[in-house]
């Protein structure tokens, strides 16, 4: 779903990489130190959420439907570690590092808003189209979990961007708007994906032209939905919730992209935000990291 093709990050990561050099040298020593590894007996962000499954290694299954079901059991499992990792800090990170675990939480709060903006104007009806069916048979449970979700998480945005200063923030209240998202988030993450691995029986038997025709759709919309979300913010924050260890390493080398250009794209797109970063539960390599406010785990 994020196969981006080299000569489209190139041009991008060399713009960043030479604008943020000159502008912000400082992030040298958050970008380029070393992470630490979860330290035994801490929490780390694989709770309280528990991540989904992706049908592919839990069924075998290589089908179109199986496929676009388990790339996005990735990206929901990374806005999972993202909320475990804000859920976990919250109590402990110190009043000087408010300001970036804002900025945070609500890179988490724009990547999780801007995902489903995206499935209901441009997933969800394509998908409805090659089916043949009608909208309500296909999404009708998942856009009933939308609307329960949606509520919650305006509430912490609304609580977020209002604050007169990083240092007015209340973990206590933090807290208690977290936990009205737990439940329906957690619902609807696991949900969907049992729904879209599940559409392949509302296909003819007759005919794969549906199987077919939705693997493009499904292609360009994982492409795309990441990058609109924004370059500085929703992709390092993706890309940083992202554990390659994830049943035991079978997605360790998505999405098909060079390593080397995905170093290089992870690096210089959490570049500008450095701070923010050292709340991830990852690495730039895609290994899971110390939560930073649980310990001394610093850097990328």
């Amino acid at each position: 779903m994020l196969g981006l093709k080299l000569s489209q990050l190139l041009p991008f990561i060399a713009i960043v990489f030479a604008l943020l050099l000159q502008q912000f040298p400082h992030a040298v020593t958050l970008l380029m130190a070393d992470s630490k590894a979860p330290s035994l007996g801490k929490p780390w962000a694989d709770s309280p959420l528990k991540m989904v499954r992706t049908p592919m290694v839990e069924t075998g299954k290589n089908d179109t439907w199986t496929k676009g079901a388990s790339h996005m059991a990735l990206l929901h499992n990374a806005v999972l570690r993202g909320f475990n990792s804000i859920y976990l800090q919250t109590p402990h990170v110190k009043k000087e590092d408010y300001a970036d675990f804002i900025g945070y939480c609500l890179a988490w709060f724009k990547f999780v808003k801007s995902h489903h903006d995206d499935e209901e104007e441009n997933l969800f009806p394509k998908v409805v189209e090659v089916l043949g069916k009608s909208d309500k048979e296909v999404w009708g449970v998942t856009h009933g979990e939308h609307e329960a979700l949606l509520p919650p998480l305006a509430a912490l945005n609304t609580y977020l961007t209002g604050l007169a200063n990083p240092s007015a923030l209340d973990p206590s209240h933090l807290t208690f708007l977290l936990d009205a998202i737990k439940e329906p988030l957690n619902t609807h993450f696991h949900s969907e994906i049992a729904i879209i691995a599940s559409l392949s029986s509302l296909s003819s038997p007759q005919s794969t032209a549906p199987s077919e025709a939705a693997a493009p759709i499904f292609a360009a919309w994982g492409k795309a939905t990441v990058t609109k979300a924004g370059y500085l913010d929703c992709v390092p924050f993706l890309f940083l919730n992202f554990d390659r260890t994830f049943e035991d390493g079978y997605w360790k080398d998505w999405p098909p992209m060079p390593k080397v250009i995905l170093w290089a794209l992870v690096r210089g797109t959490s570049w500008w935000h450095a701070g923010w970063w050292r709340f991830a539960s990852c690495g730039v390599d895609g290994m899971p990291r110390e939560l930073y406010a649980l310990g001394e785990g610093k850097g990328l």
